[in-house]
């Protein structure tokens, strides 16, 4: 075997300025600073004052014994704060099944069924609500639910019963389904185009069913969107501000909401407000880490 050729001092001198052994270290520097700084500025450095915001105690007037900061953190696990938290989570389970169901049929159709020529407008078609703030979004659903809107004005034009659904929990789901409902579509789309049909047509070869060619064939074949669009809309849908405030009303309270008193409303008790922060951040980057595990991992075939 012949060995690599030696670079003499003149082959280094002639190198270009980024490939000089001694220089070569600064471009990965200089090529993440950018990024980095950007991140620094507005992910980390928010992230370590709101830690610190969080360990600071609440000394009321009247107090016997002086509260630590872990009392923020404590706080949280009491049952109607939990239970705050726990709506969220419920909200945003449900959401991402919601999506889930109705998008990868419409990602399939997309991908598999529908002729070439049209899945880039059938797939700019789901993506045209996303050009809109997702507050004109809420609005629009306002005027779609309330008691005096396109839904109880259907109902009543067919002689059926009107329904009460704005400020209450299903008019919540409506609006976070709706405005996730693009992101996992795009994502399973993704997967499904990528989707052997020679595989499909082996199982039913073989004598597989339709449902057993999913559940064996294009499940584990698209497992990686699967996951990764579950994640991507469970995620914003825990942290949603705007669907549970606009849809919800004072019944439909979620932690973002409960963060938002805490500094912007009445209570004013930053401390807490940022152990709840820290809360959201902890669920997040668990799903998060969740999502790199599992998200990557490629089925055995």
């Amino acid at each position: 075997m012949p060995h690599p050729q030696l670079h003499s001092p003149s082959d280094i001198a002639k190198a270009p300025k980024w490939e000089h052994p001694r220089l070569s270290w600064l471009q990965p520097l200089v090529l993440l600073a950018p990024a980095g700084i950007w991140l620094l500025l507005l992910l980390v450095l928010p992230t370590l004052i709101i830690f610190e915001l969080s360990l600071v105690p609440n000394i009321r007037p009247g107090d016997l014994v002086n509260p630590s900061g872990l009392d923020n953190y404590i706080r949280i696990f009491d049952p109607l704060y939990l239970q705050v938290v726990g709506r969220s989570l419920f909200f945003a389970l449900t959401s991402t099944i919601i999506c889930l169901t109705l998008g990868f049929p419409v990602a399939y159709w997309i991908a598999q069924m529908a002729q070439e020529r049209w899945r880039n407008l059938l797939l700019i078609g789901f993506v045209l609500p996303l050009w809109t703030s997702s507050l004109l979004r809420s609005y629009a659903w306002i005027t779609i639910l309330r008691p005096t809107g396109l839904l109880n004005s259907v109902l009543s034009s067919l002689s059926l019963p009107t329904l009460d659904v704005l400020n209450s929990s299903p008019a919540v789901l409506i609006g976070m389904s709706y405005s996730l409902l693009p992101y996992i579509v795009l994502i399973l789309y993704a997967a499904l185009e990528k989707l052997d049909k020679r595989l499909l047509e082996a199982a039913a070869d073989l004598g597989a069913n339709p449902i057993q060619t999913f559940w064996k064939v294009t499940v584990p074949q698209t497992l990686t969107g699967i996951t990764s669009g579950s994640f991507l809309v469970f995620i914003t849908a825990f942290g949603d501000f705007v669907n549970p405030e606009l849809l919800g009303g004072a019944s439909s309270m979620t932690a973002a909401r409960l963060v938002y008193n805490q500094f912007l409303g009445s209570t004013q008790n930053w401390g807490f407000g940022s152990a709840l922060s820290m809360t959201i951040i902890l669920v997040v980057s668990l799903a998060i880490a969740l999502l790199i595990k599992f998200g990557e991992a490629t089925p055995r075939q």
